[in-house]
């Protein structure tokens, strides 16, 4: 699909979601939908994601996205470090309005664009930083910290730990399960959960990877 068809892209979110089980209302459908063709149109000149095809979009971004949505059930403060296109950051705003989300990067043209989907879509519950994580300062620190395919999970805990809330957790999204990179976390931090996810439409390994600090109870 050369251009962005919302007529045949909406079945297939919808039909995604009866799937996952997942309810959202009419104004969260159509905010997916405009999110989605906002980063349909903005990747030919920002080459936001490689996937350019608007129905692999709605199932490799949207619903791989929302099938980690329960993970984030008991969430009130999340950070989404290396934020890119706003996968997941934008997509929990979303589904998630009473939960605030803070999304950051480090490239601009990146930050620029989730700062126009923002005020497109009105999500008053995102704040977006462009800035190294390891150098942001909040005034409150967060109960999850997230990340897709962002990095190795030690760096991803070196980096951001010091934002998280002393009872918070990290949640990372990946692919296939990384046992080697649960060896080389650090001593304070350990995988509490693995989780494998079931997306809708695709053939792939998808899991959340569940970090506390050592001797946290969950």
């Amino acid at each position: 699909m050369k251009f962005f068809d919302r007529a045949a892209v909406a079945p297939v979110l919808e039909n995604g979601l009866q799937e996952l089980e997942l309810t959202l209302d009419a104004r969260q459908h159509e905010q997916l939908l405009d999110y989605l063709a906002l980063l349909f149109k903005w990747n030919s000149v920002y080459n936001l994601t490689s996937v350019r095809d608007p129905l692999q979009m709605v199932t490799q971004h949207l619903l791989d996205t929302l099938a980690a949505v329960p993970a984030f059930a008991g969430a009130t403060h999340v950070l989404d470090v290396g934020a890119g296109g706003g996968l997941p950051g934008i997509v929990l705003a979303i589904a998630r309005p009473d939960m605030q989300v803070s999304l950051i990067d480090t490239v601009h043209k990146k930050t620029a664009f989730l700062k126009q989907v923002k005020a497109e879509l009105e999500l008053a519950n995102v704040t977006v930083y462009t800035s190294k994580v390891q150098e942001l300062e909040v005034a409150r620190k967060f109960d999850v910290i997230t990340s897709r395919a962002f990095a190795d999970l030690s760096d991803f805990v070196n980096w951001s730990g010091h934002l998280l809330a002393e009872d918070g957790q990290f949640i990372a999204l990946k692919g296939v399960a990384p046992p080697d990179e649960q060896e080389r976390l650090p001593a304070q931090w350990k995988v509490s959960q693995l989780q494998p996810l079931r997306v809708p439409g695709l053939n792939a390994e998808r899991h959340l990877v569940f970090i506390r600090k050592s001797g946290q109870t969950e």
